[in-house]
């Protein structure tokens, strides 16, 4: 029988991960360039805690994110709480609570980390980095549009600027299966093929509204051919509404920003389940990850809203590299301010060294402060 062996300290749980120099920094600045942006459109920072009460966070939308939430017990109050898996419901318990007085259209945004329970094929992280906006009070195709106008701006302030906006329609499906009466047994199994991008099974089991599903499944992709398609449909009740307000919501973005890549997928559902309107995927080319996801959902009491959320670590893979900021070695008894002032960072020597270019590569520096100047450092055979 052998010893166990000791514990390895580096070990984390799956989908969790250190990160770090000179990653951590690159995202904290990443982060921050996309907040600016937020922040010149007038959206205002929150900062929701990390933990709620169980009863509070799960409230409303926040229901959605009830099995990917992690739960604890209060040692204090012995009421259980809940970890955020999402921000956006935090954002909208702020606004109906606390900022319930507030002029609207209210406009909040948030940085910060999430947790949940587990993660997927495509996206393994549990914990994600999540930077977005809410516009709360107002049900119009401009804010819509005006959700992906201002994230397409922070995308390109980390130098994104030919990323793809795929806007989707909840909701849509829902309302025809409804209309059509299907059985609920046909509902599942239609949602499922639609979710697959299985024509062949929606012809088997979608019944009367065969004809329609497959031309809007068929639909997908560039936004004028979808629009085309949805007008084709003639779509009755709150289908038709729904496909009227995204043609909308296009011709407003269009307005403003003529170039964006804009596609429609008519029959496509992501995210959690509080979406009600228009929603929006963004993803780069090329890639298969999300970089970030939102659309319209409603708050308490009806206020109409609707958000978007990026995903910094995701943005990251996709942008252009952000060279990390140059080290500059600081001889012992030197001072580094000018340097820092010209966006060095400054390491200083804390004694005296024999070789100080050998100490300043050895600490990770790029350069050397001689004088009063940044001089470069090479690496020595």
């Amino acid at each position: 029988m052998t010893d166990d062996l000791p514990p390895n300290l580096a070990l984390l749980p799956a989908g969790l991960r250190d990160l770090l120099p000179p990653d951590a920094e690159t995202e904290a600045s990443a982060v921050e360039s996309l907040m600016d942006i937020f922040a010149s459109h007038g959206y205002q920072r929150v900062q929701p805690p990390l933990l709620e009460f169980e009863d509070s966070l799960l409230a409303g939308s926040g229901a959605a994110t009830a099995d990917q939430t992690f739960r604890i017990m209060d040692p204090d109050s012995h009421r259980m709480m809940g970890l955020r898996a999402d921000t956006t419901p935090q954002v909208a318990r702020i606004a109906t609570t606390r900022l319930a007085q507030a002029p609207r259209p209210l406009r909040l945004s948030y940085a910060g980390q999430c947790l949940r329970v587990r993660g997927t094929e495509i996206a393994p992280d549990r914990q994600i980095a999540q930077a977005g906006i809410e516009l709360i009070g107002q049900d119009s195709p401009e804010a819509d549009a005006e959700i992906v106008l201002v994230a397409a701006e922070a995308l390109a302030s980390v130098g994104l600027t030919r990323v793809s906006f795929d806007l989707t329609l909840p909701m849509l499906v829902p309302l025809l299966l409804d209309d059509a009466g299907l059985s609920a047994a046909d509902r599942v199994t239609v949602s499922r093929a639609l979710d697959r991008k299985d024509a062949a099974a929606v012809t088997r089991h979608a019944g009367p509204l065969t004809p329609v599903l497959t031309d809007l499944l068929l639909a997908a992709g560039p936004a004028d051919r979808a629009l085309e398609a949805l007008r084709a449909a003639n779509l009755p009740n709150g289908a038709g509404v729904l496909a009227a307000r995204v043609e909308a919501v296009v011709a407003a973005i269009r307005a403003r920003a003529p170039d964006l890549r804009l596609t429609i997928d008519p029959v496509e559902f992501r995210g959690f389940r509080y979406e009600t309107g228009v929603s929006v995927t963004i993803y780069a080319p090329g890639r298969h990850e999300e970089l970030g996801r939102g659309g319209r959902y409603t708050c308490a009491e009806g206020e109409p809203a609707t958000g978007l959320t990026l995903f910094p670590d995701a943005v990251l893979r996709a942008a252009p590299k952000r060279e990390a900021r140059p080290r500059a070695y600081v001889p012992f008894g030197r001072d580094g301010a000018s340097l820092r002032a010209q966006g060095f960072a400054t390491v200083a020597a804390l004694s005296a060294a024999s070789d100080e270019q050998a100490e300043a590569l050895r600490l990770g520096c790029t350069h050397i402060l001689v004088g009063n100047d940044a001089v470069p450092l090479t690496a020595k055979d």
